[in-house]
């Protein structure tokens, strides 16, 4: 038997905030996984993964999450509230991720290691250098006089696809990091597929979220 329209909305609905309430757990329980594995302040490099986790994992999702009306924990707030807290968080995600890209050099430079030899390395650095793109777009959309010859639905629209990307390029860290000597020693068998499942949850949460309650109304409006 065919469900009606109206059924189909409310099932839709109903997934739609199960899987945001996931990512919520999802971002903050990892972060804490990582924050206990790691140890922070027992080693110079222990706060690296910390950092990195906080910014990517938790900090983005929670910015990216503010704007869905199924999932943000600020429905109280009006959309420029929401806005203005949404730049909050990813300005914080940069300060975290700076300060963890800041740490792991100084970590490679005490220990006479190479720069950027692996694709963990590269990943992240490309990853923090497309969040601090991403922050300075971010004030074209606080302050749209800044770029008055630039429509504001145009800029919104870009700015939201280059937010995805760079959160899946945060995420595609997280998952190389996992495969990192230093995590792979540290935690094996189940374990680690399930910290590798958390930023896969967490991105194809992100992406349903963005693309469905932004990029697909942006691009069927006239």
């Amino acid at each position: 038997m065919a469900l009606s329209v109206e059924t189909e909305s409310h099932i839709y609905r109903a997934l739609r905030i199960a899987s945001g309430a996931a990512a919520h757990l999802v971002a903050l329980g990892f972060t804490i996984f990582v924050a206990v594995l790691a140890r922070p302040g027992s080693s110079l490099f222990s706060w690296h993964p910390v950092l990195m986790c906080l910014a990517f994992s938790f900090l983005m999702t929670e910015a990216l999450l503010v704007f869905s009306p199924e999932s943000s924990l600020l429905h109280s707030l009006s959309r420029k509230g929401r806005a203005r807290c949404h730049w909050v968080l990813q300005l914080l995600a940069l300060l975290c991720a700076l300060l963890g890209l800041g740490l792991v050099i100084l970590h490679k430079e005490q220990l006479g290691k190479a720069h950027l030899a692996t694709w963990h390395g590269r990943a992240g650095l490309l990853a923090v250098l497309w969040a601090g793109l991403q922050c300075s777009g971010g004030v074209g959309l606080l302050y749209p006089k800044l770029l008055p010859r630039w429509p504001l639905a145009k800029l919104k629209l870009y700015h939201a696809t280059s937010g995805l990307v760079g959160y899946l390029l945060g995420s595609a860290s997280l998952l190389l990091g996992m495969c990192s000597l230093w995590f792979t020693t540290t935690v094996t068998g189940g374990v680690w597929y399930l910290s590798v499942l958390c930023p896969v949850i967490t991105s194809l949460v992100i992406m349903n979220q963005v693309s469905n309650a932004y990029l697909y109304r942006k691009r069927i409006q006239p």
